[in-house]
């Protein structure tokens, strides 16, 4: 058996938070939240595919529930006057009702812009599968993105893998590109891990993205 650790659970309480924050819960309330997050998450991921998600967080307490929305497209999100926020609202309340899963009257949907798309994870990821399924050759990809994502000045170390039937090839196998230096191990790193889908006719083709930015010391996690 590997020995391998996702680097977000790796770094929980040293230099990463939890992606649901819950405030004034008791432990009898635990399941229902929990599974309330986990398919308002799996909902809005595939509601919003193709949009560069960069993540989605979720905060609540008893009586209100904000789901924050990182992208680096919140125009496409918005919409003209905000007749798309509306919408997603009005979605994800009859999504919750359909799935019968517990949502406060106070739901608040905040969207955030990612500045430098290129250095995150998750948007790097997203935009391989995007070329991947407009059957682009899957090397030159590979390489286009990881020069795009090294020229970033915040990115010291990034690593890209693919798997499954690459160029319609009969047997499935992994191809990868690495710039820089990812140390995996050191807890201290501030490593940006994802994992995304492209969904081609022959199968569906794996892809990780591993982006590392530095170090995080004390006083640097506390100015952020």
């Amino acid at each position: 058996m590997t020995h391998i650790v996702h680097p977000l659970a790796h770094r929980l309480g040293i230099i990463r938070d939890w992606k649901s924050r819950w405030f004034g819960s008791g432990r009898e309330k635990y399941t229902r939240f929990l599974k309330s997050d986990v398919l308002l998450v799996q909902y809005l991921t595939k509601r919003l595919r193709g949009l560069y998600i960069a993540g989605i967080e979720i905060e609540r307490n008893e009586k209100m529930l904000r789901i924050i929305i990182k992208t680096s497209r919140p125009g496409m999100i918005i919409g003209r006057s905000g007749e798309g926020a509306l919408k997603l609202r009005a979605d994800l309340l009859k999504e919750a009702k359909r799935v019968k899963v517990f949502v406060p009257e106070q739901l608040k949907i905040d969207i955030e812009e990612m500045r430098y798309p290129e250095g995150n994870a998750a948007i790097v990821s997203q935009m391989i599968a995007e070329g991947l399924e407009k059957r682009m050759p899957f090397r030159r990809i590979m390489k286009q993105t990881l020069d795009k994502v090294m020229a970033n000045r915040d990115v010291k170390g990034a690593r890209i893998m693919v798997s499954g039937r690459l160029g319609g090839a009969e047997m499935s196998r992994k191809e990868q590109a690495k710039g820089g230096s990812i140390p995996l191990q050191t807890l201290r790193a501030d490593v940006e891990f994802a994992r995304e889908k492209a969904y081609l006719p022959y199968g569906v083709l794996g892809i990780k993205v591993w982006i590392y930015k530095g170090e995080v010391f004390d006083d640097q996690k506390n100015k952020k």
